[in-house]
């Protein structure tokens, strides 16, 4: 299975062109990606991986994209370039969290807390491996109290997390960002049991409201 993978929910995305069949994970190609220039390098860092590979764009079998939490605009140029790719070539999508692929980062068999910055002094936080997925929008504090009187280990790749939580005697462990491969193994296990979206169904995960909206509410309100 050919799979084009994409991440653009952060300040710094990547693009994956992967082979998947049964045990075999072979990475084509891993081409980074610049935030706030998204829309303009997506389409060519795809030709490139493509042109690498010596491959065409009719040979991709499925699409897997980051439906967030993360960054409004980066992540409407993934999701609206993969389902206009889906839609035109007739593939499955399969859509995954930026903090499911962060807890796959970590490597650890059992319960795990993972955070990301959302700015604000908030975080997006997953908690995985003990029963369903729970993903929440916590204040820093909230989510040091959280970690205080939990026995699961909490991972972070942002530093401004990791920063504040030392600073009150918060142990959060340093994880690399997540990149489109690690997205591509996650949306291969999805398609592999069926989990998929179609485009016209494909939403981002914002897990909170953008500044356009909270900036109207009282308005809407009064």
């Amino acid at each position: 299975m050919l799979l084009l993978a994409v991440d653009t929910s952060g300040r710094q995305g990547s693009l994956a062109l992967v082979r998947a069949e049964s045990s075999r994970f072979d990475i084509l190609s891993l081409l980074p990606l610049e935030g706030r220039m998204y829309s303009a390098q997506l389409v060519p860092a795809l030709q490139e991986a493509l042109q690498q590979a010596s491959l065409r764009k009719t040979d991709l079998d499925a699409f897997v994209v980051a439906s967030g939490p993360g960054s409004f605009t980066g992540l409407r140029v993934g999701l609206s370039t993969i389902k206009a790719f889906a839609e035109v070539f007739q593939k499955p999508i399969a859509a995954v969290s930026v903090l499911e692929a962060a807890a796959r980062v970590t490597k650890v068999d059992g319960p795990v807390l993972v955070a990301m910055d959302a700015g604000r002094k908030q975080a997006f936080v997953g908690e995985y491996g003990a029963g369903d997925p729970k993903e929440s929008l916590l204040g820093w504090d909230e989510f040091f109290g959280i970690i205080r009187n939990s026995t699961t280990k909490a991972y972070s790749p942002d530093a401004p997390i990791r920063a504040a939580a030392a600073s009150q005697n918060v142990v959060i462990q340093e994880i690399p960002n997540p990149h489109a491969d690690t997205f591509a193994r996650i949306g291969y296990e999805k398609l592999l049991a069926g989990v998929t979206v179609a485009a016209d169904l494909l939403e981002a995960n914002y897990l909170r409201a953008s500044d356009a909206e909270l900036f109207s509410l009282p308005k809407l309100i009064g």
